[in-house]
């Protein structure tokens, strides 16, 4: 039965979760909510949809009324459910709907901002019909960041990690090896080098054998002790001393450089591959992530293969051959040493699950507060522009506390479980003592075998102790290494071929047949078909949506096309190498992109080894030699991060020379001219017209003046080509692209007019105070 209850309809998200509580019944747990943000009219407004451990109750958006639906009874396994949920999305907008044997009864519209946490909803909801049922949480918690309602018993908001994680395995420290094999030689010698230090350390404890019971006992007891047999045993107790630190500094060296080495070898590793990726990857990733898992997490396994690996080696070298040491001196004695042992390793196994899982979520928390940083560090001038300092300091105030509790909650295993074994160990060697003086007592060892023996049991609970440490730095480095073998197990979606054709010179022949290209479930463009001759310019209009800027990554390989084909010269692109095809397309984006350098630098990026000479002629055939020769010094002044410094139409010269400078035989104008004044763009449209001469061009451009020169109009819509053909053609037709042209034109005039209104107003107002002055 269907159940409604009024809720204030203009609540806003943070009041939806309060009413939520307010509808549960007693014992009601919340297993998932969904924020619907949009109404069934595609309006936005704010909305609830929430799986319980009893029914799935919604508010809806407009009225704020709330419904609610009751689980069935788990049916038998071949039965269909009384109830299922749909998901599916298309053109931004999710949606879910709610079905019975009879049709659907319900359905939510979201935003994709709302998807993790809808396909989350689906599954729970799905578990909850299932024969198996987890059990539900008793409590509701929010996410610090969002105040979403979070799964039971986790910290892990759906909302803020937009990806699956599976926690990492200590395994994945393996995998380092393909690293570490170029240097095999080197960690055998350091394995070897650590063997004989560890032997060194050992020989001191074993001394004091004979040192208590053949000089100092009997010396206490007024016997003579000959002077060279201390001076024996002391010389043995300095030599081993200095082999050991011998032995220590050399291994500690050569397994640092090692290490280094192996680091070094896995950032460059990491960054090529992050380099060949294609842009759908970095499409979902936040720069700040990336510059985490490439910076601090290989810093991180680099410290681990240096110092702790090293420790941990050394312990269990310790561990093993003190063991020896002890049942070869006493038996009876050795097993009570041991006695702490199984606890510790069932300490070590439980803890080791939740730090595990623990480790790898601080990283993901941490890339939160380096995601702020790069968020807003490179885009300061508009923080400070719309005065939103405030704000971007409580995003990161926000995002260090979130990491502060995810830290918390792992410290408070952790400072449990080291002073525990520590209580171990002491206990351990209380026991030894005391099993040890009832031996003396009953003339069984020696003092001085008990004497050794504490030494022993001394270096071997601290080797113990230090092992049970090493867990929390092992699980962090196993964190690590699966953030960057998550970048280097991605498979770029522009693959490169098997067997590559050569890349002869191109004529600049452009075959499109059937082309076809989907995001996720929605189709962008579909049964394209376009054919363009060498030389030819196209330019290509349409509605923003209309699909042009897919068409053109497609065109240079940015994505690779889902149906049909894209051919150059007869050949289809994906039998060129990725970065042979490339090097035949220049383009220049409606934003240009300049890199921290000096002006010859940022020309020269595609050709670096241009000359002077190069360079300057193609600053020169890109009208940007007069302003770059005004700068204080000239084609070798710096460039600021981003371009800081010049203005946009410079940059957008920089950018055409850039081009210019590699001889493109297909040439990619992305809005080229959209963002620059009238005047600037004269300037940029000269310089363009010396860099389509002789080539195949493709241009995109809002204002379709500039578009005249083109030699013909693709007009796309919804993803398809509706038009083709010249100008005056297209405009003859009155079709889709007169419609654009004249609609552009209307808005020009009315903005022409406004500025002559302005103008007379202006011209006016000054007549009227040059009256009044000479009237005064």
């Amino acid at each position: 039965m269907q159940h409604s209850h009024p809720v204030d309809a203009s609540s806003e998200a943070g009041s939806a979760q309060t009413d939520l509580r307010a509808q549960l019944a007693n014992h009601e747990n919340v297993l998932c909510t969904v924020l619907v943000d949009l109404s069934q009219q595609l309006r936005f407004s704010q909305g609830l949809l929430a799986l319980t451990d009893r029914r799935l109750m919604a508010r809806d958006p407009e009225t704020g009324l709330w419904s609610s639906w009751p689980l069935p009874e788990k049916a038998p396994a071949d039965s269909p459910p009384a109830l299922f949920l749909r998901h599916f999305d298309h053109a931004g907008v999710g949606t879910l709907e709610l079905h019975d044997g009879s049709g659907r009864l319900a359905s939510w519209r979201f935003t994709l901002a709302a998807n993790v946490q809808a396909l989350r909803l689906l599954r729970l909801f799905e578990q909850q019909l299932a024969p198996a049922q987890g059990a539900a949480g008793d409590d509701i918690a929010l996410c610090p960041l969002c105040d979403t309602v979070l799964p039971p018993d986790s910290d892990e908001c759906p909302t803020c990690a937009r990806e699956l994680h599976t926690p990492p395995s200590t395994w994945v420290l393996l995998r380092l090896w393909r690293f570490a094999q170029p240097y095999q030689g080197q960690l055998l010698a350091g394995f070897l080098l650590t063997l004989a230090s560890t032997a060194a350390t050992l020989v001191p404890p074993y001394l004091t054998i004979p040192l208590i019971d053949d000089i100092l006992i009997p010396f206490q007891n007024g016997q003579q002790i000959e002077s060279w047999k201390v001076l024996a045993i002391l010389g043995a107790l300095l030599a081993a001393a200095l082999v050991g630190w011998g032995l220590n500094w050399a291994r500690t060296y050569l397994l640092a450089l090692v290490s280094e080495r192996i680091g070094a070898d896995l950032r460059t590793a990491t960054f090529d591959h992050l380099l060949e990726l294609s842009l759908d990857y970095f499409g979902g990733k936040r720069t700040g992530d990336l510059m985490a898992r490439i910076g601090s997490e290989t810093d991180r396994i680099n410290v681990f293969l240096s110092l702790h690996a090293l420790d941990f080696a050394t312990d269990v070298l310790m561990i093993l051959m003190t063991a020896v040491i002890l049942f070869s001196i006493n038996p009876w004695l050795a097993l009570v040493t041991l006695l702490p042992l199984p606890f510790i390793a069932w300490m070590i196994h439980a803890v080791r699950e939740r730090l595990r899982t623990g480790f790898e979520k601080i990283d993901r928390v941490w890339s939160e507060v380096t995601n702020v940083l790069a968020d807003t560090i490179p885009g300061i001038r508009v923080v400070k522009a719309f005065a939103q300092e405030k704000r971007e300091a409580q995003r990161f105030r926000d995002a260090n506390r979130h990491n502060l509790l995810v830290n918390d909650k792992l410290n408070k295993v952790w400072s449990l479980f080291t002073p525990t074994v520590s209580l171990l160990t002491e206990i351990g060697l209380l026991v030894v003592w005391a099993f040890g003086i009832w031996l003396v007592s009953k003339q069984q060892i020696t003092v001085g075998v008990l004497t050794a023996f504490i030494a022993y049991i001394g270096r071997f609970y601290t080797r113990l102790d230090s092992m049970s440490r090493i867990v929390s730095v092992t699980q962090k480095a196993a964190a690590g290494a699966k953030r960057i073998f998550d970048i280097l197990d991605h498979v770029s979606n522009v693959p490169e071929p098997a067997s590559p054709v050569p890349m002869a010179p191109l004529q600049g022949r452009i075959e499109m047949t059937g082309l076809g290209f989907r995001y996720g479930n929605r189709a962008v463009i579909r049964g394209l078909d376009l054919s363009i001759k060498p030389g030819e310019m196209i330019g290509l209009v349409g509605h923003s949506g209309s699909g042009k800027s897919t068409l053109v990554n497609l065109i240079c390989r940015f994505y690779d096309v889902t149906d049909g084909s894209i051919s150059v010269d007869g050949t289809d692109i994906r039998r060129f190498t990725v970065a042979d095809y490339r090097r035949n397309i220049g383009l220049v984006l409606q934003e240009p992109f300049l890199f921290f350098g000096t002006i010859a630098e940022n020309i020269a990026y595609g050709k670096p080894g241009a000359s002077r000479a190069e360079i300057v002629a193609a600053a020169r055939a890109a009208h940007a030699h007069e302003f770059i020769l005004r700068l204080p010094q000239g084609y070798d002044s710096l460039v600021g991060e981003r371009g800081q410094g010049l203005s946009g139409g410079e940059r957008q010269r920089i950018s055409i020379a850039r081009a210019l400078l590699i001889d493109p035989r297909i040439l990619i104008l992305d809005e080229a001219t959209s963002s620059v004044d009238t005047e600037t763009e004269q300037e940029i449209q000269k310089a363009l017209d010396n860099l389509v001469q002789g080539r195949t061009t493709i241009a995109i451009a809002h204002r379709l003046s500039t578009l005249r020169k083109a030699d013909r109009l693709v007009v796309m819509d919804r993803g398809q080509v509706v038009e083709v053909g010249p100008h005056d053609e297209l405009m003859a037709k009155q079709g889709a692209y007169w419609r654009l042209y004249e609609a552009q034109a209307r808005q020009v005039d009315s903005e022409d007019a406004d500025a002559e209104e302005g103008r007379i107003a202006l011209v006016t107002s000054q007549a009227r105070t040059a009256q009044r002055t000479g009237n005064v």
